[in-house]
């Protein structure tokens, strides 16, 4: 008798339900997508290559690529990063030209003298 009694309170009861409607919850992360600075490049090519200012040039993009990385704004800071890159790239090539011509420059002068 016990089981008919059970069986009709639930379906008296009717199935159990929840009011309030299910809910759920996204969580978005931030997949953290390395932007390269070149901060070092620039700060080697400002101290020893510094052609023309393009060293110190590439160094400021440099650090206004690593400020924008750190507001979050990725597009701006890859936008400065490759500015950097390229004017490094420059600035190591004439580094590299003007560091030649200054070795043989004077051999060339000391042998036409002799």
């Amino acid at each position: 008798m016990r089981v008919l009694k059970e069986e009709h309170e639930v379906a008296a009861l009717g199935a159990p339900h929840n009011p309030a409607p299910p809910t759920s919850t996204v969580i978005h992360i931030r997949s953290e997508t390395s932007v390269p600075d070149h901060v070092i490049w620039s700060l080697f090519n400002t101290l020893f290559m510094n052609s023309s200012c393009l060293g110190f040039i590439a160094f400021a993009y440099s650090v206004k690529s690593r400020d924008r990385k750190m507001v979050g704004d990725l597009t701006g800071a890859q936008a400065c990063a490759s500015t950097a890159k390229c004017l490094n790239i420059w600035a190591l090539i004439l580094g590299i030209i003007m560091t030649i011509l200054l070795i043989i420059i004077p051999i060339l002068i000391l042998q036409a003298y002799q």
